[in-house]
């Protein structure tokens, strides 16, 4: 698999300068079974992005946004097609190759920020360097570097119940960089924040693509989408439409 090195990275990130596309899906279909019946959530779906691109997937509920994101991020693989990820075929890929994917070279920043209460900032962000076996000394001192990265340096040691939803929302993202990955998935990201905390947010994906980073964000709203470089629609299970986000918010 391509990996190079983003700003800030280290030579496990996927390569944002590299040849070829980081995201390759051909004709990805995903079919789940509910009894005897089958829903086609995914019907044949073909998209590139290439490293480095900030990318907006929309859709109406049931249109298969998240079933998208969650084959994207390793966490499904499509019923038929391919998806390769840095050139590598993901369908060939062993689930301890999948786990190694999903916790080191993907970063994930979901609606819901999955912070663990009683636990400290720096311990929450910490969490993806445990399941990779990196010292504990290491772990403390890239989880502060990550969090400094996001702007809360001067709240490593707070626990969420004493944050506001952006700040929260912030730890998740440095949760999700602690690996250096320069690929980001992002699953409505500022479904529960304010406007203020949500410009917030945003304001840092633009940082961060600036630096080299590779962002899919799934939402509904054009706003929030408007910020991206590229929308993608789904409706039904397939790509409606594919566009520069200028367009959406014309």
């Amino acid at each position: 698999m391509s990996w190079a090195v983003v700003p800030g990275a280290d030579e496990s990130a996927p390569n944002p300068g590299g040849a070829g596309p980081i995201l390759d899906l051909a004709d990805v279909r995903k079919v789940y079974a509910t009894g005897a019946a089958q829903v086609e959530a995914l019907r044949g779906v073909s998209l590139t992005v290439d490293p480095g691109e900030y990318v907006a997937v929309m859709g109406p509920s049931g249109s298969g946004k998240s079933t998208l994101m969650h084959i994207l991020g390793c966490l499904d693989i499509p019923s038929e097609g391919s998806y390769r990820l840095a050139g590598e075929d993901v369908g060939a890929m062993t689930e301890a190759q999948l786990a190694d994917v999903r916790n080191r070279r993907i970063g994930f920043v979901f609606q819901q920020f999955n912070l663990l209460p009683s636990l400290s900032a720096w311990r929450n962000v910490e969490l993806p360097l445990c399941y990779a076996g990196v010292p504990r000394q290491e772990r403390r001192a890239r989880a502060i570097q990550a969090l400094e990265r996001v702007g809360l340096a001067d709240r490593v040691d707070h626990r969420p119940g004493e944050l506001s939803g952006g700040q929260q929302q912030r730890v998740a993202v440095a949760r999700a960089l602690v690996t250096d990955p320069a690929l980001l998935l992002a699953d409505e990201p500022t479904g529960n924040l304010d406007s203020h905390s949500t410009a917030d947010v945003l304001g840092l994906f633009a940082e961060l693509h600036v630096q080299g980073r590779t962002i899919v964000l799934i939402t509904h709203e054009h706003d929030v989408a408007a910020r991206a470089g590229r929308v993608v629609h789904i409706l039904d299970g397939q790509v409606a439409e594919d566009e520069p986000a200028a367009a959406v918010s014309r």
